[in-house]
């Protein structure tokens, strides 16, 4: 049997992983920013006032943007 480990990256660990900058993961998220991305991973709710990125998906997601395009 395999299992994963469930990574779940705050903000800072987001930054760090992908190198864009905070403001524009932000704009990126947000449904009502001209520079929304539908493609970036969603934020998952981990409290009241804290949010948080499956790593796993975060790695899927920089996969497919770096794999040329066909």
């Amino acid at each position: 049997m395999n299992i994963q480990t469930v990574k779940i990256l705050r903000l800072p660990g987001v930054v760090q992983k992908t190198g864009i900058a905070k403001s524009t993961i932000y704009d990126w998220v947000n449904p009502k920013s001209p520079r929304y991305d539908a493609t970036f991973p969603k934020q998952r709710r981990l409290g009241q006032q804290s949010v948080g990125w499956l790593e796993s998906e975060l790695d899927e997601w920089l996969l497919q943007r770096s794999s040329p395009s066909q």
